[in-house]
């Protein structure tokens, strides 16, 4: 898991490999976001051997405090090649602004 931060936006990128979409769930309540799913675990077939499995199956649940400069009403979420984007957009209060300086 990856927390980025530019001037107009916080990004979590998570890695969830053979995870589909509808196995992740994102919501964002009372100041905390939280990105939760489940990784299926593959079916043993006749004939083949497991040598090792180092790979996590199961539930995952992760939750973060949204910062004070973030607005909680403009979370976008993305999923595209067992990557989730979280897009979590700044106040424009919390933007920093350019300022012209005039010479006179």
């Amino acid at each position: 898991m990856d927390i980025i931060e530019d001037d107009k936006e916080y990004l979590i990128k998570v890695e969830l490999p053979e995870v589909p979409k509808d196995a992740v769930k994102v919501t964002v309540e009372g100041g905390t976001l939280t990105i939760s799913g489940e990784r299926k675990a593959e079916k043993e077939e006749k004939g083949r051997k497991v040598h090792r499995v180092e790979r996590y199956y199961g539930r995952f649940e992760r939750s973060f405090s949204i910062p004070d400069d973030a607005e909680e009403s403009k979370v976008n979420a993305e999923f595209k090649d067992g990557v989730l984007k979280v897009h979590l957009a700044k106040s424009e209060k919390a933007r920093p602004k350019q300022i012209e300086v005039k010479v006179s």
